[in-house]
């Protein structure tokens, strides 16, 4: 699995691309059966099924973000709100002195609020700006994925991270997850006391229910999806027949 972009200037050049996908991630712990990463390389399948699909600029992932609700377990690594804005804020001017003024973040980790507040500010002249998968996205390919469990339940490290990397990246994938699942209840002060309040292993899901074809047509849902935010940022546009 290449989590990074291949194009050339010449291939963007020729393409011609009106919107930009950033993937954003997490290093932080998924349990002992997910790497660090997973958040990252869940955001890097996501982009690249898109821009499989359709004419958009694929940037490589930012790897690291806020992350603190998981600082009490080994491994995680966090940087501030005020710098993930930043940073965004950045790649957009970038961006913009280039031709492409329209950005979709695909956000692989739940902690990452402030982007909500980016796009928030981006869009007050105008659609500008989308977050990608938004709530309603990942609730419809679970039920398109027929996964057994839902987004409350299965918040980390659970049925639909594993199901995604089982189809696309299995060599991610460490033996311990089929016998991981662990229900984190309510978790009304998750934001104060963090994750190791909820869970000793960093697990709060059903990975025991992951498969590769659930993986797969999570992946499915989520890009003909895709469409809708795409549409909004620069008119209407199709998904090449094939990719259906």
């Amino acid at each position: 699995m290449n989590l990074l972009p291949t194009a050339t200037s010449t291939d963007v050049q020729e393409q011609q691309p009106r919107v930009a996908v950033l993937p954003i991630g997490s290093f932080e712990q998924h349990g002992r059966y997910l790497p660090l990463i997973t958040d990252t390389a869940i955001a890097c399948i996501i982009s690249q099924e898109i821009a499989d699909a359709y004419p958009v600029h694929l940037l490589p992932p930012i790897t690291m973000s806020c992350s603190h609700e998981h600082a009490s377990f080994p491994g995680t690594v966090s940087i501030s709100a005020k710098t993930l804005f930043a940073v965004v804020d950045d790649i957009r001017a970038s961006l913009a002195r280039s031709g492409i003024t329209k950005l979709v973040i695909v956000n692989g980790h739940g902690g990452n609020y402030v982007l909500s507040n980016i796009a928030q500010e981006a869009n007050v002249d105008g659609p500008a700006v989308s977050l990608f998968p938004l709530g309603l996205d990942w609730d419809r390919a679970r039920d398109y994925g027929g996964l057994t469990s839902d987004r409350h339940g299965d918040m980390h490290a659970g049925e639909i991270e594993t199901s995604i990397l089982l189809h696309a990246a299995p060599e991610l994938v460490r033996e311990g997850y089929t016998d991981a699942d662990h229900d984190g209840g309510a978790r009304p002060f998750l934001l104060v006391q963090g994750m190791s309040a909820y869970s000793d292993s960093g697990v709060i899901g059903y990975p025991s229910y992951a498969t590769e074809a659930k993986g797969k047509a999570v992946l499915e849902s989520l890009r003909i999806g895709f469409a809708a935010h795409l549409s909004l940022l620069s008119g209407v546009v199709e998904e090449n027949p094939q990719d259906c």
